[in-house]
């Protein structure tokens, strides 16, 4: 729960910069200064870039919280059978032949959203966050077709 909270905060906090920094750069814009109006016009953009990233994050928290919920309550998840360090991570030697195990049954399944999900949370659990969102965002996109 503390994490859904987290990105409330997280959330409100950016909205909040987003505002001020638009709120900023109209009175930039309607300022009349030629540098003025330029640099009003670029801080525009920001926030729209901004706003753009922040509800293609949600999307994607929201739709692997979903998946993830699913999974578990299928008791399909990934189980820790070895010892996980203090940071929560799998050792590297354990985490190698977990990744072999899970990939291959990824490209086993390529239409299977559970066993991409699973590969995803297993590459995270080995500190592979780039291949985990990729595995996952596989996993969300196979869970859309399916429906």
């Amino acid at each position: 729960m503390s994490s859904r909270i987290a990105v409330v905060v997280m959330t409100a906090a950016l909205l909040l910069y987003l505002v001020v920094v638009g709120w900023r750069a109209v009175a930039l814009v309607t300022s009349g200064d030629a540098i003025a109006v330029a640099m009003g016009v670029a801080l525009l953009v920001l926030p729209l870039i901004g706003a753009w990233a922040l509800v293609r994050e949600l999307q994607f928290g929201f739709a692997a919280d979903r998946l993830g919920r699913a999974l578990d309550a299928e008791g399909g998840m990934p189980e820790a059978t070895q010892p996980l360090t203090p940071s929560g991570r799998l050792a590297d030697a354990d985490a190698e032949a977990l990744l072999r195990r899970y990939r291959a049954e990824a490209e086993a399944a390529q239409g299977d959203w559970r066993a991409h999900f699973r590969l995803g949370v297993v590459e995270d659990s080995a500190g592979q966050r780039r291949a985990a969102r990729s595995s996952i965002r596989a996993a969300i996109r196979l869970a859309r077709t399916r429906r």
